[in-house]
């Protein structure tokens, strides 16, 4: 996380992502979002050749990815707005 001059502190770029991954609003899902984003780094660090240097491009991937296919997130509940 060196180089980047955006005010946050190192680790709140993948806190921010492990709670959107997990759902806004939902403890239980921000955890499962931090287990699944550690787990999926650490897999793909030790078998992607160099991976480790693509910690934040695997994590922000899954995260497209991730809301690309349910954008409330793992845990979060679809919003139905009543007309």
């Amino acid at each position: 996380m060196r180089g980047r001059h955006d005010g946050l502190p190192a680790g709140a770029h993948k806190a921010l992502v492990a709670a959107v991954l997990g759902g806004i609003g939902s403890i239980p899902g921000a955890f499962v979002g931090g287990l699944v984003l550690g787990v999926s780094e650490e897999l793909a660090a030790s078998y992607v050749p160099q991976g480790s240097a693509y910690r934040d491009v695997i994590a922000f991937g899954i995260l497209v990815i991730i809301l690309w296919l349910r954008p409330q997130g793992l845990l979060g509940r679809r919003e139905v707005q009543k007309v």
